[in-house]
């Protein structure tokens, strides 16, 4: 497995991550576990998880549990150092957790003692901002997106009491670093100019959404990502398994993740399963699996890119795993970029 520096942490990781956000949920404890090892073998040392895990549904009698798998698993091994391990801290509005209460810096601190609990360790690798408390235009609100819901002041006097929670915790041991998700390139502008400004830790990476489906990062995000040096953890690098074809010609498969969800939270659209089916024609085409090919290529990118890769089955996970090791011809790139184009922004 490739290994690749994160940002200015000074943690060299592997070139995927793993997501563990169906575990306690569509996975078993004892699947979660095989998963970990699994994973670990192949040298997939980079873990994502959040305390609001397992999700699809999130419900509030089964937040914390991914990270109590995850937690049991570092008991039952003693492998805790050789996991770069990533979590989250949820944002406003998710009523499971904390009844939809904005983050704070006192929710921060408490969250963060809350995982280390549940994950049965002493120190968080990487802990991320799961979403900001001011407006976003992520998980499809980009079609509504309105961002007069704060003032400049507040938003800035949030970050600040955040940043010096932060500060604690790290002087502690409790956290490593501080990184963002499902934020704004104005959003990350500002968390690196009020830490520099005062002092305060920088935060080191983003998580968002991010695949040939989805390419809200190609541009704005793209340029500041690497000239601030804040790699992205690409999340559903498979469009939520649309891009494996599992879902072609709009089908839901028998405990598949649309049997819960079928809209794949409004990824499915008119205009879908079209994009998907070009994607798919060249696999087919190349003689490439899809999974892999998608996977493939979000580290392909111009940026410092780490695909997040979940999956319900250790058939999945060795065939996402194994795409680090693919490389895409130019013939296969061109043509991707012709689906894009004819399909510029599907959902």
């Amino acid at each position: 497995m490739r290994r690749v520096k994160l940002g200015q942490t000074g943690i060299e990781v592997s070139a995927i991550c793993l997501g563990t956000m169906t575990w306690g949920n569509r996975n078993s404890e004892a699947e979660g576990h095989g998963q970990a090892d699994f994973a670990l073998d192949q040298g997939v040392d980079f873990w994502d998880t959040a305390e609001m895990y397992p999700v699809a549904p999130v419900r509030a009698e089964t937040v914390g549990r991914t990270e109590e798998i995850i937690g049991t698993w570092f008991a039952r091994g003693g492998m805790r150092d050789k996991v770069v391990l990533a979590t989250k801290v949820t944002g406003a509005g998710e009523h499971a957790v904390r009844g939809g209460a904005a983050l704070t810096g006192a929710i921060l601190r408490a969250a963060v003692e809350g995982s280390l609990r549940r994950l049965r360790t002493d120190y968080i690798d990487l802990y991320q901002l799961h979403w900001p408390n001011r407006p976003a235009y992520h998980f499809r609100d980009n079609w509504s997106f309105d961002p007069r819901g704060e003032t400049k002041v507040n938003v800035e006097a949030h970050m600040l009491d955040i940043l010096k929670v932060s500060a604690e915790l790290i002087r502690e041991g409790k956290i490593r670093h501080i990184a963002l998700s499902n934020e704004s390139v104005w959003g990350a502008a500002k968390w690196l100019a009020l830490a520099e400004t005062h002092g305060l830790p920088r935060m080191a990476t983003v998580q968002n959404e991010y695949s040939l489906m989805c390419r809200q990062f190609d541009t704005d995000w793209a340029e500041f990502s690497v000239l601030e040096d804040m790699p992205l953890l690409a999340f559903s690098p498979l469009a939520t398994g649309l891009l494996s074809g599992k879902y072609a010609g709009d089908v839901i498969p028998e405990g598949s993740r649309r049997v819960f969800n079928p809209t794949l939270s409004g990824r499915v659209t008119p205009r879908v399963f079209p994009a998907v089916a070009a994607y798919l024609g060249i696999a087919a085409r190349h003689g490439l699996d899809p999974s892999q090919m998608a996977i493939a290529w979000t580290m392909t990118r111009p940026f410092a890119c780490f695909p997040i890769i979940g999956a319900t089955n250790l058939d999945q996970l060795a065939t996402d795993i194994a795409s680090h090791s693919l490389t895409l011809s130019s013939d296969v790139m061109n043509e991707i970029s012709d689906v894009h184009r004819n399909h510029p922004q599907p959902y």
